[in-house]
């Protein structure tokens, strides 16, 4: 299949969704429901033993380059699933520092 008809069927299969942000937004609510729970159960010990800083982090510079991206290239409402988990993760975050021994 040469690149226009391939990009016809991926607009007709889509319907105005991309599969990209299909899946993104699948992998979003994914990692966004098990934040919750990481935050309660850390508020409720109040023990970070086990949890990484530097994982933290990196998790959420990627979920700001993710809200980067999304403003210049591709801005939609998945940006929002991205702020939700991010101030998910720096809650997260902050508690590391509140509780560290």
């Amino acid at each position: 299949m040469d690149v226009p008809q391939a990009h016809w069927l991926y607009n007709r299969l889509s319907l105005g969704v991309s599969f990209v942000s299909i899946y993104e937004i699948l992998m979003l609510v994914c990692f966004g429901a098990s934040w919750p729970f990481a935050v309660y159960k850390t508020y409720k010990s109040k023990d970070v033993t086990g949890k990484s800083l530097v994982f933290l982090i990196f998790i959420i510079l990627g979920y700001i380059f993710g809200i980067i991206h999304k403003i210049i290239y591709n801005y939609d409402f998945v940006i929002w699933l991205y702020v939700a988990n991010g101030v998910l993760v720096s809650v997260d975050l902050f508690f590391y520092f509140k509780y560290k021994k």
